[in-house]
């Protein structure tokens, strides 16, 4: 009778502490920061005046690893970064393989693999306007600040990459299209 009764006792504690979802361990090890009371990016915060919980930064302050571009999107800035900004990176082979990586990664869909203007946005019909070649006499004649400005703030059509790309990877974009596309 006794070990019945503690085979029936194991057995009810062994469903008592099954769960219907096998991902819930039934306790929680920090509740204060399982549970988080934080606001989420878009609500509304009563902790603030203007009751938005997403801040805008500080004036004056700069996200880590980009500097404020000081040219506009113009082609009189375009002209002047062209003869003010000289690419500081050599075409060392790390540096041509990141602007081969970066390429691919913010180029290539538009302009091609090859630099034609052939990329996959415009062959498949998704982007109506042809890219620049830049593998044509125009692109082959414009200065690198000429490029790197073209990156950062955009030109025509082309919108600012500024904003995704760092620096010195503009930099090394431009070594790339110099040394693998345009020879």
């Amino acid at each position: 009778m006794k070990r019945t009764f503690i085979c029936i006792a194991v057995f009810w504690m062994a469903v008592a502490s099954c769960d219907r979802t096998r991902s819930s361990t039934g306790w929680d090890y920090m509740p204060d920061m399982y549970y988080s009371r934080a606001y989420e990016t878009y609500t509304s915060n009563p902790n603030f005046s203007d009751s938005m919980t997403m801040r805008v930064p500080v004036k004056g302050t700069v996200p880590r690893e980009m500097i404020p571009f000081d040219y506009e999107n113009n082609p009189e800035d375009r002209t002047a970064a062209g003869n003010d900004l000289v690419n500081p990176l050599e075409a060392t082979v790390s540096n041509l393989e990141r602007g081969r990586a970066a390429y691919g990664s913010f180029c290539a869909s538009c302009h091609g693999a090859e630099g034609d203007g052939q990329g996959f946005l415009f062959t498949s019909g998704r982007y109506p306007y042809p890219p620049a070649s830049l593998v044509s006499e125009q692109a082959g004649a414009l200065k690198d600040g000429a490029m790197y400005h073209t990156i950062a703030v955009g030109y025509g059509i082309m919108g600012a990459h500024g904003g995704m790309i760092r620096p010195a990877d503009r930099w090394k974009i431009v070594l790339y299209i110099r040394e693998n596309l345009q020879k």
